[in-house]
């Protein structure tokens, strides 16, 4: 009896009991394990790893130019701010360590320049920002010929830098530009050479980068307003809300994310900018306008200072890495925080 009772206690899956496992050899357990199944550290499917292999050879055609166009030259100018690389094929390159960021940092007209820099970058990206989420706003309207305004909105989005210096150069012409023609015919003065005076050189080519970037920060706020459910604005209207309030209750909520994106983006891409100014003023007049990529070029290719401008480049890396680093910071925190 007792010997029966054993019995029945001790099922397939009970580790003390007599039973043999499922393929009846005395296993410990009645139910076997399966070999290709891994553990938590056990290897990986043989289907997963080849998958994983298929995965990179598939983002190597993408990631190979990436490579050899991007991190080539950068991790190579890194190098070569460390160096006292000139221009001519005779003289021979020498390792001078630091020294190159030591001139950096007594050198008045550089640091003239990034503060140039930041007020372009700035002064191009706030008023832009402001623009186009009012041009963002008003797209979003219910009104007639939308489409057209929509197509015309993103014009200077399509066209070149170089060919938006141009056409600007022309509309500042202190000849027979159409702003000074303007002027004169309105009985205001007989107008004035924007791009070169010192006190209108720097305005006239903000101005021209805010129409020239305005579109795509248009178009990515329009994105963001369209992904706005009606609903929660009809709800709100219900409730007697009025349209600052819904507004700020409602719209931004939902696009700050875009905004903050985008803004950043303008503020990196805007510090960077080189062509747009290059063709209006080439740094003139005076380096009223000289930002700070100008600078490292004439360096370069005007005095053959290679390592000195590459330290140059080296150092607005940084701080467009710092800028990131916030940007990124804050958009984790914020994700947190919802």
């Amino acid at each position: 009896m007792t010997s029966v009772t054993a019995t029945k206690r001790s099922g397939p899956d009970d580790p003390h009991g007599g039973h043999s496992g499922r393929d009846g050899h005395g296993g410990q357990g009645g139910r076997p394990r399966r070999s290709w199944r891994p553990g938590p550290s056990g290897p990986l499917p043989r289907g997963k790893a080849f998958g994983d292999r298929a995965a990179w050879f598939l983002v190597l055609p993408a990631l190979i130019p990436i490579l050899i166009l991007s991190v080539g030259p950068l991790l190579y100018g890194i190098a070569l701010a460390f160096t006292d690389a000139q221009s001519g094929r005779t003289r021979s390159t020498q390792w001078i360590g630091t020294l190159n960021f030591q001139d950096l940092l007594h050198d008045t007209l550089f640091w003239d320049s990034f503060r140039i820099g930041l007020v372009w970058a700035v002064g191009v990206t706030v008023p832009q920002f402001l623009l186009a989420l009012g041009l963002a706003l008003l797209l979003n309207q219910n009104l007639r010929l939308r489409w057209l305004a929509r197509a015309l909105a993103i014009v200077p989005w399509a066209m070149p830098e170089v060919v938006v210096g141009i056409m600007w150069r022309l509309v500042y012409n202190p000849d027979a530009g159409i702003l000074n023609e303007t002027i004169r015919d309105l009985g205001l003065g007989d107008g004035r050479d924007w791009l070169t005076g010192l006190a209108t050189a720097l305005p006239a080519v903000i101005l021209v980068g805010i129409w020239a970037g305005m579109p795509q920060t248009t178009v990515a706020l329009l994105a963001g307003l369209q992904n706005t459910p009606r609903e929660l604005h009809e709800a709100a209207a219900l409730d007697g809300a009025g349209a600052w309030r819904r507004f700020r209750t409602v719209t931004w909520p939902a696009i700050k994310p875009i905004a903050l994106a985008i803004s950043a983006l303008n503020l990196i891409w805007n510090f960077n900018s080189f062509a747009l100014v290059y063709v209006l003023t080439s740094g003139g007049p005076g380096g009223r306008t000289r930002l700070p990529m100008l600078f490292a070029y004439e360096e370069a290719f005007r005095y053959g200072q290679f390592g000195y401008a590459a330290a140059m480049g080296c150092v607005m890396v940084a701080v467009i890495s710092v800028l990131l680093a916030f940007y990124l910071v804050g958009r984790l925190r914020g994700g947190e925080d919802r």
